[in-house]
């Protein structure tokens, strides 16, 4: 099967940064389910419950008039921070289902 590697990055802040991240500041998800940040980096679980229920169908080929495949923007729920998070595809990737659970 193929799915696509995630890359999510704090797009912009409209607000006050409540928790410490920055613009530019991102994550990836590689291979199916590893979340990478990098080295002494941090992402605020309030930011990142706000997307993750996304990233599953974003790893796929979806079909070109849905949605999900058009839209890469995603707002964490903190309405003093406004924080907005892009969501891009960074790289196709084959992996063997038997592989994973």
């Amino acid at each position: 099967m193929e799915l696509f590697d995630l890359r999510v990055t704090v797009d912009h802040i409209d607000g006050r940064s409540v928790c410490g991240m920055a613009v530019g500041d991102h994550f990836d998800l590689v291979n199916s389910a590893e979340l990478r940040l990098p080295a002494g980096k941090h992402f605020c679980i309030y930011a990142l419950q706000s997307v993750l229920p996304f990233l599953a169908a974003k790893q796929r080929q979806l079909p070109d008039g849905d949605w999900l495949e058009r839209d890469t923007l995603f707002a964490c729920p903190d309405p003093d921070e406004r924080l907005v998070m892009r969501v891009e595809r960074i790289r196709r990737v084959r992996l063997n289902s038997a592989d994973l659970t």
